[in-house]
């Protein structure tokens, strides 16, 4: 997949495709309808297959002093699309001038001569342009206009008739709920980057951990959760079955939010790689305790929980 910083001088091969609109913050099942709608149209019309996001989130920008809780970082996003078939993504960095674009001006320098677009397909909820005055209505009237074809594509609803959204994922990850957010992304959230090393502490109680530094906007519940932790090799990722703290480790007075993964039956030095770590099930609030003995007898039974949860899972 090709990857574009800007909408202008797109090659001609990647010119009157299907694009599919939107932050599609957490690629959910509701947005693989819409990105797999414009795939749809892209392999029965033979034209290139696009999607154009927005980094980063508008919300970010419109209120800085509440960020929102990230579900897929940049890096994340773009993999999920990727995976999905799409050939290329054009990510437009969003700022107070693009938030002063009006909806029509939008239309027509973006969609219009930017992207030459022959479709074009968004959620139903999809806002854009200045205080978001363009809509699906909008695009359906000038896309009349300017010869391209649109199409809304409605919410998807879940089992238990709610739409499915962005919104309901962050408020269960920040429940400590991950197995209804899983449901609704179609996976299980994930957080990911580099292997740091720690203080060795994990390892002189025989605990070895795998340390990740939580970016700023990842928020999910603190405590200890049962995990498959994907580790990098070559093409592929390996997953392994393990347990976690997500948090502060207030017995050593820690004041930085990290995670840290133990991985069951693993013994491989990966300081400097790319460790995925799934959070499959929350076992327990993150405490502190009066000593190490105390906490290594938890981690112990936060062990023996995590196997049980574990050895019915499918990755």
């Amino acid at each position: 997949m090709r990857i574009y910083r800007h909408y202008n001088d797109l090659p001609e091969d990647h010119r009157r495709g299907a694009i599919a609109i939107g932050n599609f913050d957490g690629v959910h099942r509701g947005h693989r309808k819409v990105i797999n709608q414009a795939g749809k149209y892209s392999h029965e019309q033979g034209v290139p297959w696009g999607v154009l996001t927005f980094e980063p989130h508008p919300r970010m920008v419109f209120t800085p002093d509440e960020p929102p809780f990230r579900i897929t970082p940049f890096h994340i996003k773009a993999r999920h699309i990727e995976d999905m078939g799409v050939e290329f993504l054009v990510v437009l960095h969003f700022d107070n001038e693009l938030a002063k674009i009006t909806a029509e001006d939008f239309v027509e320098q973006v969609l219009v001569a930017g992207f030459d677009a022959s479709y074009v397909v968004s959620g139903f909820n999809f806002k854009f342009g200045h205080k978001g005055a363009g809509d699906t209505k909008l695009l359906s009237q000038m896309g009349t206009d300017l010869g391209f074809t649109t199409n809304g594509i409605a919410e998807v609803i879940d089992d238990t008739g709610e739409i499915i959204s962005s919104t309901r994922i962050r408020r269960y990850l920040a429940d400590a709920k991950p197995r209804l957010a899983a449901d609704l992304l179609g996976r299980w959230f994930e957080i990911e980057g580099r292997v740091s090393e720690g203080d060795q502490r994990g390892r002189t109680i025989g605990f070895p951990t795998a340390n990740i530094e939580l970016e700023s906007n990842t928020r999910p519940a603190i405590g200890v959760y049962a995990i498959r932790a994907g580790i990098d090799r070559g093409p592929d990722t390996v997953w392994h079955d393990g347990v976690a703290n997500l948090g502060y480790r207030p017995t050593f007075d820690g004041e930085k939010c990290q995670l840290e993964a133990h991985l069951f039956n693993f013994d491989e030095d990966i300081y400097g790689t790319h460790l995925r770590v799934a959070l499959v099930e929350f076992i327990r609030p993150e405490q502190k305790f009066d000593g190490v003995e105390e906490l290594t007898a938890q981690i112990k039974q936060d062990c023996s929980e995590a196997e049980k949860i574990l050895a019915d899972e499918i990755m």
